[in-house]
């Protein structure tokens, strides 16, 4: 399926999270909300980006603005990579891979010459009215953070 595009309505979503929640799209309507899409707990990159989001987390609380992570990892999975480094953010588990093809992010990917079925780390900024407001496909963690707390705290 297709990445929604800016201004596009974004696909519902209601999934379980770490610590036993759920979190549904739904129920943030009225908030600014930062969907980023990540391949893997506790591999390298994922944990960089995930440290990034968690060291601007005051930052975007202040912006009034939610942070969810989202892979197919286990809530179980989840809660472990947060214990072990200490982050400070929700963590959406997709283990049925629904919301990862809603959003068009799961696909074939290449590493080493080889191919395999996984997620396309992309980041979703959602309006206040559920709306696409910007989409940044085959994040490069480095910075990145930084630039979704500037956009989304911006406006």
């Amino acid at each position: 399926m297709a990445k929604p595009a800016t201004g596009d309505q974004a696909p519902e979503f209601n999934l379980p999270t770490d610590g036993g929640g759920h979190v549904s799209l739904s129920s943030l309507h009225g908030r600014k909300v930062v969907l980023y899409f990540y391949p893997k707990d506790d591999t390298s990159g994922c944990t960089l980006e995930a440290k990034d989001f968690t060291r601007l987390a005051p930052d975007f609380r202040k912006a009034g603005v939610a942070v969810i992570g989202i892979s197919p990892d286990s809530p179980a999975s989840h809660q472990k990579f947060k214990d072990k480094h200490g982050l400070d953010l929700m963590l959406a588990a997709d283990e049925a891979k629904k919301v990862v093809q809603d959003y068009g992010v799961w696909g074939e990917r290449s590493m080493y010459g080889r191919t395999y079925m996984g997620v396309e780390r992309t980041t979703f900024l959602i309006d206040e009215q559920g709306r696409v407001a910007r989409v940044w496909p085959k994040v490069k963690v480095s910075g990145h953070a930084d630039e979704v707390l500037a956009v989304a705290a911006a406006g």
